[in-house]
């Protein structure tokens, strides 16, 4: 857990400054600061099990299995992308790691992820869909219309709310008169309870707790993910609704360097391992980002491949 959250680190790391470079275009959402979500969630998960996410997706394809090759490549829009160039750093897509991508509507994944809940059900697979969102998502009568569905039909879902406080520059306080999202989502008749999700061990344990039950039968459940992140809502965006000395108190609780200083008080980390882990990555993306360069774009004559079905024959 602590390589995946090093990893989805340096990775949006390594984004921002291909993005500053001009090298990444479009936009960009980071998901520096809430990497132990996706990793504890993943962590409890099987691999052939579904995820659907939003559009600050990156960290949840890299814990999913997604590997940083293609998903770099993504980025800079290259044919040799998961998305095949086509979706970009919103729409991330990779079939073989069962992850249905990211959504740039706003609550648009949940339906989708109930969606497929149901389809298993119908299907008879017994596995578990992971949905994440926002706290932002909750404004949305989506959220709302997918709890009642999942609740009702007892879907074999899990719904994660990442709540980093801002839905993009709206703090949650000035847009929900209860802020108690667990709370919100409990009076749907779904199981629901708040998580640290600064803490890695935290996610995992109450994912895992989660996807017990669901697959036993308990219906879906509701995990709202007490997190931050530490840059702006996109590389667009100025960041000046956020108070600075709020920013930094949160950043005392990374959730790299809490984990990191837990596995170094239980003896089984070390400066050499943590540099080990470190070195890893960092040459893991130099060669996802040669690739990516390297790579060739979509060729004009393809462009209208997959917008029009194809003929019958």
């Amino acid at each position: 857990m602590l390589r995946t959250m090093v990893l989805i680190r340096r990775f949006e790391e390594t984004c921002a400054e291909l993005y500053s470079a001009g090298r990444i275009r479009g936009f960009l959402h980071l998901y520096v600061g809430e990497e132990a979500v996706a990793t504890g969630v993943m962590s409890a998960l099987e691999p052939d099990e579904t995820v659907v996410t939003t559009y600050r997706e990156h960290g949840h394809a890299l814990a999913k299995g997604v590997t940083a090759e293609p998903l770099m490549a993504e980025m800079f829009g290259k044919v040799t992308g998961c998305s095949r160039g086509r979706g970009g750093s919103m729409h991330v897509f990779d079939r073989d790691t069962h992850f249905l991508g990211g959504n740039a509507v706003v609550a648009g994944g949940i339906p989708l992820a109930v969606g497929v809940a149901l389809a298993d059900r119908m299907q008879g697979r017994d596995r578990v869909t992971a949905c994440f969102f926002g706290d932002g998502a909750f404004a949305e009568g989506e959220l709302h219309e997918s709890l009642n569905l999942a609740a009702l039909w007892r879907l074999p879902v899990l719904l994660c709310c990442e709540n980093n406080l801002y839905a993009m520059g709206t703090a949650l306080v000035k847009e929900h008169a209860q802020t108690d999202l667990a709370l919100r989502a409990s009076s749907y008749g779904v199981r629901s309870w708040a998580v640290d999700g600064m803490d890695v061990l935290a996610v995992e344990e109450a994912a895992r707790r989660a996807v017990d039950e669901i697959r036993g039968g308990a219906g879906p459940h509701f995990l709202e993910l007490r997190t931050y992140r530490f840059r702006a809502h996109s590389m667009y965006d100025a960041d000046r609704y956020r108070d600075k000395a709020e920013i930094e108190r949160w950043k005392e609780r990374d959730p790299i360097d809490a984990l990191a200083a837990r596995l170094d008080a239980d003896g089984v980390l070390g400066e050499a391992a943590r540099s080990a882990i470190e070195a890893d990555v960092a040459a893991e993306l130099e060669r996802a980002v040669a690739a990516a360069a390297e790579a060739p774009e979509e060729p004009v004559s393809d462009l209208l491949r997959f917008v029009h079905s194809e003929e019958p024959a």
